[in-house]
């Protein structure tokens, strides 16, 4: 007589195999020929081998005759495994089992998952393929989603948070990613939005496509709502576990640092060419940073939202760094709207997660008009300056040329407690440039003259001699030192180990009032 237990046994591995291949196989084969891997073969791709341990692989919905299928692990895959080592948890949902639609089950145990990742201070990864609430549980689904939002908030700035969108994502399904710390999509097979298509035409008349209404190049490129884009299913996953390896696993860790070949006193001399002699000449921000950190590696977050601003990370020494940097190629590289929002989130991220901040400043200030004023520049502007303010993480900023008026400021100057403020002989720190402010302080001597043009070009020639310079902001302290650009990489370097135990205490309150 065979023993009892292994008779269980057997019946557990016959459980186990439906929990390995749920959905139909016509729902398997649609996956495949939309181009999209299935939840449990995107697990294994992005996981190191063999490292997945599941985690209720045979819960069952509870929904009675309202659904009378009942399909092991009730649409969603969740477990913890390592990347590159690193333990990190996942849910993974499955758009084969009722178009990976949440129910009770469903949330409960994502709920487990996000419970036990904050315990245990591991990143959460979400890879979302889903249709959203699952009408048959009615009410149900929608309170199951509110433990999702409620434990998302909790986690935030203490484990590091990733959203993947590769497939729907709709309704009510959105504000989970949303307010994750990173949000990754999939060219042309992923979509998000509060209402779909019929929805708007019904209410508004307006004829759209899913893509255009909510796509991934709609989101990473005129929302803001995602930070990156992927061509296909591996390639998002591979940034995935690139991101990860610049972040650490909670707000108590530093991220891993990474050995380099690259010299700490490597001179940068390209620089020099980088950034034209002529103030007014575009330049390429991003290509001055990658000039400056360890192999040029730079992993850009938001490149195709708010162009004037370039937000990434890269590394230093080894050390993970968050670099901030105005963009001169893109409308001269002002704050606007868009941009201090983009920044502003990038900042706050950052601290949150103990990586120190390099910010490169070329901004001849804010972005001037009608259309920005009605629309908030000012509490925008507001954001990224409080990020900068609030921050407590080692802080160096580089004033590569222009830092004129309030945007200087906004930019991590010295006055907002940036921990080492550098500048280039190139650097032009006034309150505005040479035309605006000849037009404003001279103002009678140009309608007074007989030569207007001849005494606003003397008038000019002498501010900028003056005021467009770095040395009266040296003289003050506002800078602390002038370098040779060349020279930016050795800087940086040596002022980030010398703040790496840079201890600061926030005043004791519940939390600030950031100007949302």
């Amino acid at each position: 007589m065979e023993h009892p237990i292994r008779e269980r046994v057997e019946d557990l591995g016959e459980r186990r195999e439906k929990a390995l291949r749920p959905g139909s196989q016509r729902s398997i084969d649609r996956q495949h020929e939309r181009n999209k891997m299935l939840a449990r073969e995107r697990i294994e791709y992005l996981l190191d081998d063999g490292s997945f341990h599941e985690l209720d692989m045979l819960a069952r919905h509870r929904a009675g005759d309202a659904l009378a299928e009942r399909p092991y692990g009730d649409g969603v895959i969740t477990g913890w495994g390592t990347v590159d080592g690193r333990k990190v948890f996942v849910f993974s949902q499955d758009f084969t089992v009722f178009g990976g639609a949440l129910g009770e089950v469903f949330a409960e145990k994502i709920h487990k998952l996000m419970d036990l990742a904050l315990r245990v201070g591991a990143p959460v990864i979400g890879l979302n393929d889903g249709a959203g609430a699952r009408i048959q549980e009615g009410v149900v689904s929608l309170a199951s989603y509110g433990g999702i939002f409620y434990r998302n908030v909790k986690a935030s700035g203490v484990t590091p948070q990733i959203s993947v969108i590769m497939g729907p994502c709709a309704g009510g399904a959105v504000y989970s990613p949303v307010m994750t710390d990173f949000v990754f999509m999939v060219d042309e097979t992923s979509y998000m939005f509060i209402t779909g298509p019929d929805v708007v035409k019904q209410v508004t008349g307006e004829e759209v496509s899913q893509q255009d209404l909510g796509g991934a190049r709609i989101h990473t490129g005129t929302s803001g709502v995602a930070q990156f884009i992927s061509p296909d299913d591996e390639s998002c996953l591979d940034d995935v576990k690139y991101l990860l390896s610049f972040l650490p696993s909670n707000n108590l860790e530093e991220a891993p640092a990474e050995p380099t070949a690259d010299p700490h006193d490597r001179r940068c001399e390209e620089i020099y060419d980088l950034i034209p002699a002529s103030p007014n000449q575009p330049y390429d921000m991003r290509e001055v940073v990658r000039t400056v950190v360890d192999d040029g590696e730079f992993f850009e977050f938001g490149a195709d939202w708010a162009g004037s601003i370039t937000c990434g990370f890269a590394r230093l020494g080894g050390h993970s760094v968050g670099i901030v940097g105005n963009q001169p190629a893109m409308f001269a590289g002002v704050l606007d709207i868009e941009s201090s929002t983009k920044a502003a989130k990038f900042v706050r991220t950052c601290d949150a997660f103990n990586i120190p901040l390099v910010t490169f400043v070329d901004v001849p200030g804010f972005l001037p008009g009608v259309d920005q004023e009605h629309n908030g520049i000012i509490r925008h502007g507001a954001k990224l300056l409080y990020a900068y303010c609030e921050a407590t993480v080692p802080r160096i900023s580089v004033i590569t040329r222009k830092a004129y008026g309030g945007a200087y400021v906004v930019m991590d100057s010295k006055s907002i407690g940036s921990d080492l403020a550098f500048a280039y002989p190139s650097a032009e720190l006034a309150v505005m440039g040479a035309q605006g402010a000849v037009e404003i302080v001279h103002r009678r001597a140009l309608a007074e003259s007989e030569d207007p043009e001849a005494t606003r070009a003397e008038l000019m020639e002498a501010y900028e001699e003056e005021h467009l310079n770095p040395w009266e902001a040296t003289d003050r302290g506002y800078v602390d030192d002038v370098i040779d650009p060349a020279e930016t990489r050795l800087k940086l370097i040596a002022g980030l180990e010398m703040l790496r135990t840079k201890r600061e205490e926030l005043p004791n309150r519940k939390h600030g009032n950031i100007p949302l």
